[in-house]
């Protein structure tokens, strides 16, 4: 694989990996702006704002813009994310230079007209509405709202009824020419690429996204933790941890990420051995790390019956607090083997290099190497993982939300609340 990198006096930086032995090409544009971007009048923006992106241009219709990358087999999407905003396809190789121009045709050109952006915002009213009927997405939405409390990155990215309302294309063009400005845009493509072919259609295409970088979001602060009860009339209690984690840039990150998997990151984890295999107690729990740019987000999910949740989340502190200062090199070697394994397996794919390189240049300012990667996960130690998970308990208190009916959803929280008071302070110290 061949990685290069061309930054544009515009700021903005393309990046390619070629990979000769195949006949398509994954590329887009990452721009690094999100949800955590967004002022209170502007909840949701982002999101429709990339919703926006496929409605029109000065010179394709809506259908148009689809019909031109499916008549030649491709496909094109988005995504919006706290900290991101992507606009990629994936195409044959012949079709690179058109997959080019349509991703620039619809950041540079969005015509964002009037009877577009009304059905747009139903659209998104409805997907509102979906994710309401989804217990998953509600309990981790008030999950957020615990954990970074009257902040942005606290908010869902889908914004509200009412927010939508009032946003109107003058608003949606001035919030797309504040934030997407070339120092904070990486086009990426992997695959069957020409770098060279590439760069010179960005220049031409991308020249207009110039100007300073873009206004930083507020600093995250990860909130004081505590406990919410949801009560729904549903079959399952979601059950719902969160614990403050590490920015992206954080040398123990690997560290903390070896934790997690091993507590509940895959069916050797500890938490599926214990919760599921052993007790019966749920059919899915794990755990994941998030990190940002200033900020992490350690969580835990899991669903069981209402009767079984306060055992369920006695089991899952017992656990937890068990683990700090029990992992053993087996569990460890394993998860890192893991995480090898995701690391590579993914770069075989076109679709998440390009993504990969993306995000590490909005991350790091520079693509991290695969034997950077495996070295830093190799570097991970039994008592590398032990200081991480020590400092994980220690950070801050959690934030624990259960959701669903019965009466033993309050007695769950309360013991959630108590993983890293008297308990794990006793193992710690």
């Amino acid at each position: 694989m061949s990685v290069e990198i061309t930054k544009l006096p515009s700021g903005l930086t393309v990046i390619t990996d070629t990979m000769p032995h195949l006949e398509t090409a994954s590329l887009g544009v990452w721009t690094g702006v999100g949800g955590r971007d967004e002022k209170p009048n502007e909840h949701g923006i982002s999101h429709l704002l990339e919703h926006m992106a496929f409605k029109g241009t000065a010179k394709r219709s809506s259908r148009e813009i689809v019909e031109e990358i499916e008549a030649v087999g491709g496909d094109l999407n988005a995504g919006t994310s706290t900290e991101t905003t992507a606009y990629y396809a994936r195409v044959l190789k012949a079709d690179v230079p058109l997959a080019l121009d349509v991703l620039s045709d619809i950041l540079a050109n969005p015509t964002f007209v009037a009877e577009e952006l009304e059905r747009e915002k139903s659209v998104i009213v409805q997907e509102i509405g979906a994710a309401q009927d989804t217990p998953d997405d509600v309990v981790f939405e008030h999950l957020n709202e615990l954990c970074y409390p009257d902040q942005p990155m606290g908010r869902s990215l889908l914004g509200t009824a009412k927010t939508l309302k009032d946003f109107d294309r003058d608003i949606l063009r001035n919030y797309l020419t504040t934030h997407y400005r070339g120092p904070e845009m990486v086009v990426s493509a992997a695959g069957a690429v020409d770098h060279a072919r590439i760069v010179a259609d960005v220049s031409e295409k991308f020249a207009s996204f110039s100007g300073k970088v873009a206004p930083k979001p507020q600093p995250a602060k990860f909130g004081k933790g505590g406990s919410r009860v949801v009560h729904r009339d549903l079959e399952q209690a979601h059950l719902t941890l969160a614990l403050e984690g590490l920015p992206q840039a954080d040398p123990t990150l690997f560290s903390l990420q070896v934790f997690t998997n091993t507590l509940g990151g895959g069916m050797s984890s500890r938490l599926f051995q214990e919760v599921r295999e052993q007790r019966g107690l749920c059919y899915s729990i794990y755990t994941f790390h998030a990190p940002y740019t200033d900020t992490g987000f350690f969580g835990l999910y899991t669903g069981t019956d209402p009767a079984d949740a306060p055992e369920m989340m006695d089991v899952i502190v017992d656990v937890m607090t068990n683990a700090v200062e029990t992992l053993t090199e087996a569990e460890i070697n394993r998860a890192k083997a893991q995480m090898k394994a995701g690391l590579l397996m993914a770069l075989e794919s076109c679709s998440a290099r390009a993504e990969q390189l993306a995000r590490h240049i909005l991350a790091y300012g520079r693509p991290l190497t695969v034997d950077e990667l495996v070295a830093r996960i190799d570097a991970v130690s039994v008592e590398s993982t032990r200081d991480a998970a020590r400092a994980l308990m220690a950070r801050s208190r959690p934030a624990v939300v259960a959701l669903g009916s019965g009466t033993g959803l309050e007695k769950a929280v309360g013991f959630a609340e108590g993983l890293t008071t008297a308990k794990a302070k006793t193992i710690y110290h």
